[in-house]
């Protein structure tokens, strides 16, 4: 009798540990699902859902199976990319390794506050035994370039808007500093060893975010033809994303270059940064809105009609890159499968 009192009053402790932990576990999702819902009422109350989905039957078949064959395109590129910097952990091993990327986008596109970056290293550990440093610097180096290649997207963008002229020094002048930001990587490379003993001398000896760094700096290609291979791939897929949504912006009416390339480049920037809301849901398309009013130019905005038309097709686009995230994730696990099974 005193073994089962004894098991009885342990049973509420387990019971309550567990309800608390699913409580925690909870928060994240509920939020989720409630951001969801409102962004889904409010383009109901605002638009519509007919009318977006009457925009996309605007634009055509044709234009939508493209872009989504291109946005494709990009996540087969991110997934090589990745093969070639874990070349040794990943050898052999494409088709795991893109369903791994499409598994931790997926993550990354629903959960939010960036949250979905933490499984990237576990999932690597798991999959390919990368230890979880040697994972998280890997994508400290990846985020890193693809900032670079977004800004770098956003400046060519900002240097169009200026619209140069045959004696217009400032608009050649943006297009210098555009070209020298570019070729940034590769004239910070030769000081790396230097820059990184220089933030290593002022961390604590044995401290983690030391381990990290070193992480970082060999994981860095000492050959620059391979430095060259991985900042090569994170511009192509940069470059063919933004064209991409920005012709996707240009079919649904922002006719403005600038104006359709820097609307690209600010949902892109937008969900790259922690405040990105769980399926981007409002701030996707506030960061089409916010690029593309500031680099349009001022005639692009005639009356409230025109802004409307561009949060239109702001929401528009954003359902395209919903939609393609998981297209890719049931094509990658689908791929997955049938290498299983033979």
């Amino acid at each position: 009798m005193a073994t089962d009192n004894g098991d009885n009053r342990n049973k509420p402790d387990v019971i309550g540990a567990d309800a608390v932990s699913a409580r925690r576990i909870s928060w994240p999702t509920l939020v989720g699902i409630a951001s969801v819902i409102a962004y889904a009422a409010f383009v109901q109350f605002v638009w519509g859902w007919g009318a977006i989905v009457t925009a996309w039957q605007g634009v055509g078949f044709g234009p939508l199976v493209l872009s989504l064959t291109g946005l494709v395109v990009t996540y087969l590129i991110r997934a090589w990319r990745m093969a070639c910097y874990f070349h040794e952990e990943t050898a052999g091993g494409f088709v795991r390794l893109f369903r791994l990327t499409q598994i931790y986008n997926l993550l990354n596109v629903m959960l939010p506050l960036r949250s979905g970056e933490a499984s990237f290293p576990l999932l690597m550990k798991r999959e390919f035994a990368v230890s979880l440093s040697r994972a998280t610097a890997g994508l400290v180096v990846m985020r890193l370039l693809d900032l670079h290649a977004l800004l770098a997207a956003g400046g060519f963008a900002l240097a169009l808007s200026l619209a140069p002229s045959r004696g217009d020094v400032t608009a050649w002048l943006a297009w210098l500093i555009w070209g020298l930001f570019l070729l940034v990587p590769f004239l910070l490379y030769p000081a790396r060893r230097p820059v990184f003993r220089f933030i290593a001398r002022r961390m604590p000896e044995n401290g983690r975010f030391r381990h990290v760094l070193e992480e970082v700096r060999r994981g860095i290609p000492d050959d620059p033809a391979r430095l060259l291979q991985v900042f090569a791939m994170t511009l192509l897929n940069w470059a063919v994303k933004i064209l991409v949504l920005a012709w996707i912006l240009w079919l649904l009416g922002i006719t403005h270059p600038a104006g359709a390339i820097g609307g690209a480049f600010g949902g892109e920037l937008s969900a790259i940064l922690p405040f990105h809301a769980p399926a981007g849901v409002g701030t996707y398309p506030a960061g089409i809105v916010a690029g593309a009013a500031f680099l349009s130019g001022p005639g692009l905005f005639v009356d409230g009609v025109a802004l409307d038309a561009l949060a239109k097709a702001a929401v528009t686009a954003h359902m395209l890159i919903v939609v393609s995230a998981f297209a890719v994730a049931a094509l990658a696990m689908l791929l997955a499968w049938r290498m299983r099974r033979h």
